[in-house]
């Protein structure tokens, strides 16, 4: 997908980037390219492919929620900035908190916000399971985003905890979340959820299948979840 492509793939979904817009995303692209040179951000290092996969796909979360209110966002496992840091840009407004258990991605988000200029968004060296559990972040968001990071009853476990009751949970996720969703359901419910919507897409040029899956938080967590790091992965909630 090239930058004109993008910028009017974008134009038919109602999202018009301005010049500044623009300007951080190439930046973006450049200092992507740059650090992975010394650190494994990403498999994907093409400009098409980094518009495509990256920046496009993570803004298609904005098509199926609305973005354009004030928002609090906890993005578990964002790797790169993904989805959370493009929808910062064409969402100003929105408070970011990225989570990412390993020191080096923390450290070129720190780089990546400061070169963009990113005001409101705060990057933390942690696992998931660790801050789920902080009382400071603990139902504390409006949104929990994650892209891709694990199976649903393990990002449900995660995840839901950090959501505000009447919050949500968004899971972005690659092809065949039916099967996923069905083994997950028990988590969902068990940490206070009800699944709420399902959609499924494709992006555009290449037709790979996508979907998007959107949580309520409808109850408290009980407080024994999240479990101790490692143990969400090792034995989900059945």
């Amino acid at each position: 997908m090239d930058k004109q492509t993008f910028l009017t793939a974008l134009r038919e979904k109602g999202i018009e980037l301005d010049e500044k817009q623009q300007q951080q995303f190439k930046q973006y692209f450049e200092i992507l390219v740059e650090w992975n040179d010394k650190m494994n951000l990403t498999a994907i290092t093409d400009q098409e492919g980094v518009y495509l996969k990256h920046f496009y796909d993570s803004l298609t979360a904005a098509f199926y929620h609305d973005f354009s209110k004030p928002l609090t966002i906890c993005d578990v496992g964002a790797g790169a900035g993904f989805p959370s840091i493009p929808l910062k840009i064409i969402f100003p407004h929105l408070k970011v908190t990225i989570v990412d258990s390993l020191k080096k991605r923390i450290t070129f988000l720190n780089h990546l916000a400061h070169e963009l200029g990113l005001n409101d968004v705060a990057f933390y060296h942690d696992r998931a399971e660790n801050f789920g559990k902080n009382s400071k972040f603990r139902e504390g968001y409006d949104l929990v985003m994650a892209r891709a990071v694990a199976r649903m009853s393990v990002l449900s476990e995660l995840c839901l905890p950090l959501a505000i009751k009447g919050g949500h949970f968004m899971a972005m996720k690659g092809p065949n979340l039916k099967d996923e969703m069905e083994e997950a359901n028990i988590a969902i419910q068990t940490v206070g959820g009800e699944v709420k919507d399902v959609y499924t897409f494709e992006l555009p040029e290449e037709g790979s299948e996508r979907n998007i899956a959107i949580i309520e938080k409808r109850r408290k967590t009980p407080k024994k979840y999240p479990r101790k790091a490692g143990t969400p992965n090792k034995s989900p909630i059945q």
